[in-house]
């Protein structure tokens, strides 16, 4: 069906195989195909724009969408004519940042685009400044200009009430205006990307393919590991390059190590914000032993530094086996406890059923993923979906819910914690032998290779375009919370304001995942070394 569309609308197939379909489609094309794609079933993943005047192309769109059906993910290119495009907001609201972030960072302006207002620019950005152009440095700060912000026009009878940029609820500097009449929300605003760090233009200008794994792994603080991993196979996929059974094993036991300790500082921070401190104090001291196994398997904490392209860096001996199946029986039944005695508790319960609502189909529209999109009755997973590392071997249930409330947002990562545990331990039983690194590759001038993974918040993907050697042309990252981020202000239509933070908070949301755009170092260019910046970072 997928090719029918693609041929039935004059697109041009640049690559056709069992993951990736890549089609070049008329502009006058493109507004069609992508809604017969999504009624066809394929949700829209993201979009990224592109400088391709080196390669004699121009500006181009590259609109990604997952086509669960087909366990494949369909590529649209688009080429700007005079840096114009159609947009496709008007028919999938989900492209709606994506087309803006194009507009702010390559300069592409898409025609009939519902709100063509800056989303990732600071209003002082001076016009014409695109930073992700292959003419603008990393190091640059251009002048700012003076700017004077709109009057706002008040309502009768409605309060504007800030939630940050600071805030006790959120410990990432993002704005959430609610507007609230007496103790309802009846409207709320999200302004976010205030934290700006320049990873894509670093990577593209400054650094080889098997630096940006460790520059990838630090876009999050929780879960890094997991854009590491989407990043790898991103390049993978765009060189063909096969990776040992082995190093795929272990790529799998650490995602789900990784996803574990990131649900329970979840049920931690959901569990502090409903009041539940003792809750919030036990799901982080159990968590404290997942951190000691990510040290015992990798040598840190957080940033495990442990994939290369084609592999991985370091093995999983016998004696760490035992070890983490030893800790395993401890923790499992003291999750299991703290878990089940909150579910049992009416009083947290009162405050997450029925609150925070995302119907299903508002949530398909805007592409929302991961937790938030199986609450809402989406039975989705990239793990199973497009399967990788090593799934595709491995037994797992999806847990999917149909109230799209903040409780089934809870009810899935409870689930999602256990089958975590089974996951690691059958990918322990059947580590396979063998080596746990191919360093025998070529990359490829100018090949399109996309990595997804199921990070904890959801669907995670990547977008590479090689350059050749040992460099990559295009580097975009797209982070789970930035698709589920526009579903916030629907959750908190005709909520409590009281409710707020707890609604918020039940898409697990990443900010600094999501803002990773542009160099800001205060009164000064960053000089830094690469290594210094890094350590900045």
């Amino acid at each position: 069906m997928i090719l029918e569309i693609l041929k039935g609308n004059d697109a041009k197939i640049l690559r056709h195989d069992e993951k990736v379909i890549l089609a070049l489609v008329p502009n006058d094309k493109l507004r069609t195909t992508a809604e017969l794609l999504f009624k066809a079933g394929c949700y829209y993943t993201t979009g990224v724009g592109v400088d391709e005047r080196l390669l004699r192309v121009g500006f181009s769109m590259y609109h990604i969408f997952n086509c669960e059906s087909e366990k494949r993910y369909v590529i649209l290119k688009a080429v700007a004519n005079n840096s114009k495009i159609p947009s496709i907001t008007p028919v999938i609201s989900g492209a709606n940042w994506a087309e803006r972030e194009a507009m702010d960072m390559v300069g592409i302006f898409f025609d009939e685009h519902p709100e063509p207002l800056r989303l990732i620019l600071p209003d002082d950005w001076p016009e014409g400044v695109h930073p992700l152009r292959k003419e603008f440095h990393y190091n640059e700060r251009p002048p700012r200009i003076k700017f004077k912000p709109p009057k706002k026009e008040k309502k009768p009878g409605v309060m504007e009430v800030p939630v940050g940029p600071y805030h006790p609820t959120l410990h990432e500097p993002e704005v959430f205006e609610l507007h609230v009449r007496g103790e309802e929300i009846v409207g709320a605003v999200y302004r976010g990307f205030q934290i700006h760090r320049g990873m894509e233009k670093l990577a593209e200008e400054r650094m080889t393919i098997n630096q940006i794994p460790f520059l990838a792994e630090r876009i999050c603080g929780i879960c890094g590991y997991t854009h590491n991993c989407a990043y790898a196979q991103a390049v993978e996929d765009a060189a063909k390059i096969e990776v040992p059974e082995r190093a795929l094993y272990i790529r799998t036991i650490l995602l789900e190590l990784e996803r574990l300790h990131s649900h329970l500082l979840w049920f931690g921070v959901a569990f502090h914000l409903l009041g539940f401190d003792s809750g919030f104090m036990h799901t982080w001291r159990i968590r404290e032993a997942f951190m000691d196994l990510a040290e015992l398997l990798t040598g840190n904490r957080k940033t495990y530094g442990m994939n290369l392209i084609g592999g991985v860096r370091r093995d999983i001996d016998e004696e760490k086996k035992k070890k983490v199946l030893e800790i395993f029986e401890k923790t499992k039944k003291e999750t299991k406890e703290v878990l089940d005695n909150a579910a049992g508790m009416k009083e947290l319960i009162s405050r997450m059923e029925g609150v925070g609502v995302l119907p299903k189909k508002e949530g398909r529209e805007i592409g929302v993923v991961g937790p938030v999109a199986r609450a809402s009755g989406i039975d989705t997973d990239v793990r199973r979906d497009h399967p990788y590392a090593a799934y595709g071997d491995l037994e797992f249930k999806v847990p999917v819910y149909k109230d799209g409330d903040v409780l089934a947002r809870f009810l899935v990562r409870y689930e999602e914690t256990f089958e975590s545990f089974w996951i690691i331990e059958q990918a322990l039983d059947q580590l396979p032998p063998g080596d746990i690194l191919n360093e025998d590759y070529e990359l490829p001038e100018y090949a399109v290779g996309i990595g997804a993974t199921e990070a904890p918040r959801g669907e995670d993907v990547h977008f590479v375009i090689t350059e050749g050697g040992n460099k990559v042309y295009r580097w975009r990252p797209r982070a789970p919370t930035y698709n589920n981020l526009p579903a916030v202000p629907i959750m908190l239509m005709g909520e409590k304001l009281a409710d707020a933070p707890i609604i918020i908070a039940s898409i697990d949301p990443c900010f600094s995942c999501t803002d990773h755009m542009v160099i800001v170092d205060g009164e000064k260019v960053c000089r830094c070394s690469l290594d210094d910046y890094l350590r900045r970072l």
